[in-house]
């Protein structure tokens, strides 16, 4: 399981002070390039032609958060499949669940005209993340 922590931004919450249901959302991304970073890896690499489209997001939320609390993104890769990865997430105030959440990205490629077309996932990809997730 990989481990991010952040602290809750001004900006990130409504006008009630809580954190809006939307930014969940962010958060589990950051905490998943943030996974990659730590393999040595980018998400969005220049020098590389592919690309990963989500194909489906959900997210269960249990409790507030709220501006200045601090917290963690729990991420696991839950699934490696030929041409998909998926996540699942948890979103923790020191021991109190806020969210539960999965997220599934396709690898594709990027081709002439901006178009996109599913490829399989390198070998060396796949390597780097199962480490850092374990």
């Amino acid at each position: 399981m990989f481990t991010y922590r952040r602290r809750v931004q001004f900006a990130e919450t409504d006008l009630a002070g809580i954190v809006h249901f939307s930014v969940m959302f962010l958060y589990m991304e950051e905490a998943e390039h943030a996974m990659w970073r730590s393999a040595g890896l980018s998400i969005a690499d220049p020098k590389s032609d592919l690309a990963w489209p989500r194909l489906s997001a959900s997210m269960e939320f249990r409790s507030p958060l709220r501006f200045e609390e601090e917290f963690e993104v729990r991420l696991q890769i839950s699934a490696l499949k030929t041409r998909t990865i998926e996540y699942a997430c948890t979103i923790v105030r020191d021991e109190t669940i806020i969210a539960r959440g999965s997220m599934s990205a396709a690898c594709a490629r990027k081709l002439a005209g901006g178009v996109m077309k599913a490829a399989e996932l390198p070998a060396e990809l796949l390597e780097r993340l199962k480490n850092v997730s374990r």
